[in-house]
C-alpha cells in the first residue's frame, strides 16, 4: 500500500492528525490520531516512515518497547516489518509476574509504568516508541525501568512532538526522533 515518496508520506500523515482546541482542558491543543489509524494509507504511511528511518539509523535494534496504549499501536506494526520482538511497557498492575515499576509526574498528578523483569535482556538494544511526546515524563519512566533491566536504548521513537512542553530534554541523554513537531 505505498503511498509514494518520503515528503508524500509525511504529507498524508500529517493530512490525518486532528486538533481539538481545548481538550481536555482550557489552553490544551488536542492532537487526535483517530483519523490517522482509520485511514489504512496513512497508517502504513507512518509506519513506513518510521521502519525507513529506524533501518538508516541502525544496524542492528533487538526489540521494540511499546507505552501503554497507544505505543501498542505502532509498536508491534514496526517490529514485524523489522523482523523482531516487541514488548509491553503497562500502567501500575497490568502486567503478571515479576514486575519493575518507576512514579513520574504527570501535568495533574503522579503515575506509575512497569515492565516485566524478564522482558528484555542485558545490553539488548531497545527502540521505544509512542504515539506522542508532550512534556516527557513517560517516556522518562519507560527509559528508566529499561535502564533498571541493563537494557541499551537506542532512542525514543514518537510519531508527534509538542517542542514548546520540551519533553527532549527530559528524555535526554536519550536520543528522540520525531515524524511531526507542533509548538
Amino acid at each position: 500500500m505505498s503511498v509514494g515518496s518520503s515528503e508524500q508520506k509525511l504529507q498524508l500523515v500529517r493530512e490525518r492528525i486532528r486538533a481539538f482546541s481545548d481538550f481536555p482542558s482550557p489552553g490544551v491543543c488536542f492532537r487526535d490520531i483517530s483519523p490517522l489509524l482509520k485511514d489504512p494509507a496513512a497508517f502504513c504511511a507512518a509506519i513506513d516512515l518510521m521502519e525507513d528511518h529506524l533501518r538508516k539509523t541502525y544496524s542492528q535494534i533487538d526489540v521494540i518497547a511499546g507505552l501503554d496504549s497507544r505505543g501498542f499501536l505502532f509498536g508491534p506494526a514496526l517490529a514485524q516489518r523489522l523482523g523482531i520482538g516487541f514488548i509491553l511497557i503497562r500502567k501500575k498492575g497490568k502486567l503478571p509476574g515479576a514486575t519493575e515499576s518507576v512514579s513520574y509526574s504527570l501535568e495533574y498528578g503522579k503515575a506509575e509504568l512497569e515492565i516485566q523483569t524478564d522482558a528484555v535482556d542485558p545490553k539488548q538494544k531497545v527502540v521505544i516508541i509512542d504515539d506522542l511526546i508532550a512534556t516527557g515524563g513517560s517516556l522518562w519512566a519507560a527509559c528508566t525501568l529499561l535502564k533498571k533491566l541493563n537494557a541499551e536504548i537506542l532512542e525514543c521513537l514518537v510519531l508527534i512532538e509538542l517542542k514548546s512542553l520540551e519533553g527532549a530534554r527530559k528524555v535526554a541523554p536519550y536520543q528522540l526522533y520525531s515524524l511531526l513537531h507542533y509548538d
